[in-house]
């Protein structure tokens, strides 16, 4: 392995502005206080906060105004409010959120959509990371940069401002529809009425998930109202589209919780390069949607990076963390890699993209350094002589390390090969983070000859490293 010398650190100063919600009766309390205040001195605290805040983002008028919307219908009846008074009440609604506070960590590598303008050997590519900050909120954030012939990375600099995705679509579910697949749940007779009462004709997501949240209280164990609280959610769809402007550039955009299946955090995401049968290719991402105390595993769909349509993945396989796309199809059927249990590596087909049952089990912890657990660290590269699967692996101390394997093309439950040693291991400047002893990755890429693995360190940092292909196979078919 060669680590190539660049450390990508979290920016606190990348933020985003958020909606401030202070509740409805503080909320009544600020909003009765700026209705008060003489036109004068709105005017001279509005100066103020534009005056301070205004060079953070693009148009921060647009942002007050988004967010005063939120609480308008709050503001008394009849009340004449001035565009400087909505613009402060928005302003008193409105918080800034540092998306890396935390960590900038668990990137993955693709081939980015347009190759136009480069030099031979050279190959654009588009990075995603996971941005963490104040209360261990997750989101995605991208770069861009070129791999240059000798597989070293370039990156272009972050822009200046972020943007949030437009969320311009949240899918509707048919009340009937869903009380025929409810009916097959036996749940105690109260709470299966008190669902169906609560619901309305057509519902999203977020309208079931807080109907649940008060229904289960009465649940005394745990693990039954989750149980429950799975199987029911499991009916209902949690598909929404997101859309960037076209003037924002690819490290502007940045992918927040925006439903209730993902308030706690979007973790993990395994992009991967997707080549249909016929030839044309999809980007999609796996990843961990996290509500405080449900895991759904989800999949975004792009052909851009600009233009993103998330959905839920079903059945008895899409559970736990890990998923990862196959990044074609095999023997006619879609293929992922799962680890249902948290400690094994497995494989599912699958005629749907989006449902997934019947997971086979893959890879068992086999050394020493992965005996607590393995998984997947991204999708799996296609070679000529098999699929090459980069896994990372848990050991003593709750050692992180990156490890290979290689599968058959034609029937990749069959393996080929396995390092008996670690492919990277955390070094001594890499132990230190939020999570200490750690590399990770959520997925690779070949280039030139060189598998090109982004890692994180230790949960707080990102960085790269480079193997040449031929080495690792053939260290791979000897058993090494």
């Amino acid at each position: 392995m060669t680590r190539k010398n660049i450390r990508i650190t979290p920016d606190f100063k990348r933020v985003i502005p958020r909606f401030f919600n202070s509740g409805n009766e503080r909320s009544l309390q600020i909003i009765n206080k700026v209705v008060e205040m003489p036109e004068d001195a709105v005017c001279e605290v509005l100066g103020s906060v534009k005056k301070e805040f205004s060079c953070r983002y693009k148009d921060i008028n647009e942002i007050f105004e988004r967010h005063y919307s939120r609480i308008s219908h709050l503001v008394p009846n009849g009340m004449t409010v001035t565009t400087e008074r909505q613009h402060l009440l928005g302003a008193y609604f409105t918080m800034e959120y540092s998306l890396e506070a935390a960590a900038l960590f668990n990137p993955s590598v693709v081939e980015a959509p347009d190759q136009s303008g480069l030099k031979p050997g050279e190959k654009r590519v588009i990075v995603s990371f996971r941005a963490t900050g104040e209360s261990h909120i997750s989101s995605i954030e991208f770069r861009e940069g070129v791999l240059d012939k000798d597989c070293n990375i370039h990156l272009e600099p972050p822009a200046r401002f972020l943007t949030e995705g437009k969320l311009t679509g949240e899918k509707l579910n048919d009340k009937e529809h869903f009380a025929q697949q409810l009916s097959q749940l036996r749940l105690p007779e109260d709470i299966h009425v008190g669902i169906l009462h609560q619901l309305t004709g057509e519902f999203t997501y977020s309208e079931i998930d807080i109907v649940l949240r008060t229904l289960l209280r009465g649940i005394k164990d745990p693990s039954d109202q989750q149980n429950m609280k799975q199987h029911v959610l499991e009916l209902v769809d949690a598909s929404y589209e997101l859309h960037f402007p076209d003037y924002t550039g690819l490290s502007e955009r940045v992918i927040f919780p925006v439903t209730f299946t993902e308030k706690n955090g979007i973790e993990d995401a395994r992009f991967v390069k997707f080549v249909e049968e016929e030839g044309s290719c999809t980007y999609y991402a796996t990843y961990t949607a996290y509500d405080g105390s449900f895991i759904l595993p989800k999949l975004i769909k792009t052909c851009d990076f600009q233009h993103f349509e998330v959905s839920p993945l079903y059945g008895k396989g899409a559970v736990n963390k890990n998923l990862a796309l196959f990044p074609k199809k095999i023997n006619g059927k879609y293929a992922m890699l799962s680890r249902i249990d948290g400690v094994n590596n497995y494989i599912m087909f699958s005629d749907d993209l989006y449902e997934w049952e019947n997971p086979i089990l893959l890879q068992q912890p086999k050394y020493p350094w992965e005996f607590v657990q393995i998984g997947n660290a991204g999708s799996p590269l296609l070679t000529e002589k098999g699929w090459l699967i980069i896994s990372h692996g848990v050991g003593p101390m709750r050692k992180y390390c990156l490890g290979a394997a290689l599968f058959d093309l034609e029937d990749p439950t069959k393996e080929l090969g396995r390092l008996q040693y670690p492919l990277l291991m955390p070094k001594e400047d890499e132990r230190d983070g939020y999570v200490p002893n750690v590399v990770y990755s959520c997925g690779a890429m070949i280039h030139e000859g060189m598998v090109f693995i982004p890692y994180a360190v230790s949960d707080y940092a990102s960085s790269f490293a480079s193997v040449p292909l031929d080495k690792l196979l053939k260290a791979l078919l000897k058993g090494g």
